[in-house]
Parts: structure tokens; sequence; C-alpha cells
């Protein structure tokens, strides 16, 4: 049995630590697939309203972290960080400048759960929501009668 050698020394010198999947670990904000709760997509951090999926997420996993994308503007993150603040759970805001994940945010542990569907699929807005909305085509095709 042989431990690190001087080689492996100068090559960790050279070029930094070895890393475990660094490319799940680049689309995930810095953590593990296996460790992730929940997920949104950077387009779904950035609607107006909070995801009632990932507010309940916060509030059942108090001892996990939530990541965000350091890319996304800071005002679509604060809604997320007022939840994160008023239930006691930390959160970090990761940006990699060498690269942008299409990923916006991911609540995670520090160890493996395993969680099949981690991705947030409908969006919060619903129909009636909608409606209340005077825009250009609702007034365009406004009832008659």
């Amino acid at each position: 049995m042989s431990g690190p050698n001087l080689e492996d020394y100068l090559q960790q010198g050279i070029h930094g630590q070895k890393e475990i999947n660094p490319d799940e670990r680049r689309k995930f904000l810095g953590t593990l697939r296996e460790r992730v709760v929940i997920a949104l997509t950077q387009a779904q951090v950035r609607e107006e309203t909070i995801f009632s999926e990932v507010e309940a997420a916060i509030k059942l996993n108090r001892t996990a972290t939530l990541l965000l994308n350091g890319n996304i503007d800071y005002r679509h993150l604060s809604k997320y960080m007022k939840i994160c603040t008023d239930h006691d759970v930390k959160y970090t805001i990761v940006t990699n400048k060498e690269h942008n994940s299409d990923i916006g945010l991911v609540l995670a542990h520090d160890y493996a759960i395993d969680k099949e569907d981690i991705y947030v699929t409908k969006s919060k807005i619903t129909y009636e929501e909608s409606n209340d909305k005077k825009g250009f085509f609702s007034k365009l095709f406004k009832r008659r009668g």
C-alpha cells in the first residue's frame, strides 16, 4: 500500500485538489446531485412569484443550505433569501465566472439523500391569477356581453 508520492504533491500544487465529479458540481452550484432536495432553473428563479414547493422544502429541511446562482440579479434572489432568514436556514450565493449553470437555485444537504425528483416542473402562477392581470391580450379579447 503506497501513499501519495512526490509526483502527486507536485500535480496537486500545479492543478489544485482533485475534485470528484467536477461537471456535476458546476451544474449544481458546487454540490453533487445526490445531495439535492429541490432545484429551480434560472428562468424559474426570475419569475415574480415564489414557488411554494421551494418554501415548503426550506421549512422541512432546516439543516440544508440554499445555494443561489450569483449570475442572477439580486432582486430575484432576495425573495428566497428572506425565506431562509425567516426559517433560520443557511444560504450562499455561488458565482462561477468560468461556467454559468442553467440551475438558479439548489437546496442541498452536506450528505447524500438520493431524491429522485428534484426539479419543480410546474409554475406557481395559476390560470385565475393570470386572468386578473390586465395585459394587452386580455383587453383585446375581453368578453362582451
